[in-house]
């Protein structure tokens, strides 16, 4: 069953951000990883009015997502946004109804 990053952002400083951005491509190759939405247009239709840009992104197993978030390489990358070039808060969710 596929997972999907949930993950919403503020950009605090876009030139060290891009060295994040820059990174990711081949990270999420290695794991997988399908880019289903990554900043573009957006209606806040209720929440705080904190971030600016808005991502999922999916894994073929909710595994896989926790493995590349966890990972060496994605760490690395995440030292530029971590340092405060941006905010983020992420969420790794399974796909599908686990209410049924």
């Amino acid at each position: 069953m596929p997972a999907y990053w949930v993950a919403r952002s503020k950009i605090n400083d876009p030139v060290e951000y891009k060295k994040y951005t820059d990174r990711l491509p081949p990270i999420f190759a290695r794991y997988g990883a399908k880019i289903l939405a990554r900043g573009g247009r957006y209606q806040l239709m209720e929440g705080p009015d904190k971030f600016q840009r808005f991502v999922v992104i999916e894994f073929p197993t909710f595994d896989q997502a926790v493995a590349c978030f966890t990972s060496p390489e994605y760490e690395d990358a995440a030292a530029f946004r971590r340092s405060g070039a941006g905010e983020v808060e992420t969420i790794i969710v399974d796909g599908g109804d686990a209410t049924k």
